[in-house]
């Protein structure tokens, strides 16, 4: 006679023995590392203090990428969602792009925009150099996926907005800057957020394209640390410095998604 066991308890089942699954690898770990040799190698201290304090000008390095291609992308994202929401030849050209940029993965943009454009187009280069390119690369990629989300923002404030705006005798253009824009962006905060998480996260990728001693990122910066000391030391400092940045952030995007449902 078969057992009939609640959905709720087979789930409630399924996670006990995932936690008894992770609790045993775990142990298995702790008996069998050579934990002298992590720690000489992963979490040593004399490396660690050598990063000072060149550790924190590649963290801001990697926030200015961040805050300029988000600012940037973002504005123009704006521009192309609206294109994509009208008709004629605007529309065709921002779907190709968008298309475009979301189906190509972000290192190609990137190194297609840091080696082939300058190439292509007798040594252009854009400041900050030699970053730049590379900057332009991933701030097509932020317009691409930040138009699809402003676009769903403008589709998903009520109708009912623009007429009544354009029974006030508000025309199209005003209407849309001044109505159904601030309320679109409203709407996509808590995903505008989670974008800019990923992109800061997305900034390791500039490596690709190099960097002077004052314009390298965290991941550039500790693989240079790699190369320098020959420990992994550098890889988990800074992988403490974007935790630091990205778990307040993700936080936030919680929250914001908590006082929208309950708005809603």
């Amino acid at each position: 006679m078969a057992i009939h066991i609640r959905p709720t308890v087979r789930r409630r089942m399924s996670h006990a023995a995932s936690y008894v699954v992770f609790l045993a690898i775990v142990v298995v770990m702790a008996f069998t590392a050579d934990w002298k040799l992590v720690s000489r190698n992963f979490f040593n201290f004399t490396v660690a203090q050598e990063l000072w304090p060149g550790i924190i000008l590649a963290t801001l390095n990697t926030i200015w990428y961040t805050v300029a291609c988000f600012v940037i992308g973002t504005v123009l994202a704006v521009v192309f969602a609206l294109m994509k929401m009208s008709r004629g030849p605007f529309k065709w050209f921002a779907i190709g792009f968008i298309e475009l940029f979301r189906g190509m993965p972000a290192l190609l943009t990137i190194m297609i925009m840091a080696f082939a454009v300058p190439m292509a187009f007798k040594g252009l280069r854009i400041p900050p150099e030699p970053v730049g390119n590379g900057l332009v690369g991933l701030i097509l990629v932020t317009i691409a996926y930040t138009a699809e989300l402003i676009r769903a923002g403008i589709q998903a404030v009520p109708k009912g907005q623009r007429e009544a705006a354009q029974s006030l005798g508000m025309g199209e253009l005003r209407t849309t800057l001044s109505v159904i824009l601030p309320q679109a962006i409203r709407i996509v905060i808590p995903p505008l957020t989670n974008e800019f998480v990923m992109l800061l996260k997305d900034t390791s990728l500039l490596y690709i394209a190099g960097a002077t001693m004052y314009s390298k990122e965290l991941t550039l910066f500790a693989k240079d640390g790699l190369s320098t000391y020959a420990n992994a030391t550098p890889f988990i400092v800074a992988g403490v410095f974007y935790l630091i940045i990205t778990i307040p952030l993700t936080y936030m995007v919680g929250i914001l998604e908590k006082r929208m449902a309950v708005k809603k």
